[in-house]
C-alpha cells in the first residue's frame, strides 16, 4: 500500500476509536418537582422557581409562566410537547414544539417575559 493510502486508514481508524469512546448524550437532572416523563411549567426562568403545573398527559387550560421543560421519555409518538402559548400582556403568541430531555435539540423554552400556556399535547419528532 502507498503512504496516502495508509495514512487515510489511519486517519479513519483514529476518528472510529474516538467515537466509539465519546459519551453519550446525557440527561439533564430532573427540574424540582418534574420527575421523567412529566412536562412542568415554572415561575421562573429555565425552569427555576415555582412549579406551576406538571402533567404526564396532553393539558389544555390557562397557565402563567416563564418556562417549561419537557422531561418526557423515548417513546415513539409521545416523547415531544408541542405547546401554545400566548404573551400575558396580550400580544401574539405560537405553537412551539420541544425535545426531550436530554436532546438533541431543546427540550426547554424561558421566555424573557410571562407567558400564558394554553394548551400541551404529547406528539412524535418535531
Amino acid at each position: 500500500m502507498n503512504k496516502r493510502v495508509l495514512a487515510t486508514l489511519a486517519a479513519a481508524m483514529s476518528a472510529t476509536a474516538i467515537l466509539a469512546t465519546a459519551p453519550p448524550a446525557t440527561a439533564e437532572p430532573n427540574p424540582p418537582g418534574c420527575e421523567k416523563g412529566y412536562f412542568c411549567i415554572y415561575s421562573g426562568e429555565s425552569a427555576t422557581g415555582r412549579l406551576v403545573h406538571k402533567s404526564s398527559g396532553n393539558w389544555s387550560g390557562s397557565m402563567t409562566g416563564l418556562s417549561i421543560f419537557n422531561n418526557g421519555r423515548p417513546q415513539p409518538g409521545y416523547d415531544h410537547i408541542q405547546f401554545d402559548w400566548r404573551w400575558k400582556n396580550g400580544g401574539g403568541g405560537s405553537s412551539t414544539c420541544l425535545h426531550y430531555n436530554p436532546g438533541p435539540g431543546a427540550y426547554i423554552n424561558t421566555f424573557g417575559d410571562e407567558v400564558v400556556f394554553t394548551k400541551v399535547v404529547w406528539r412524535g419528532e418535531c
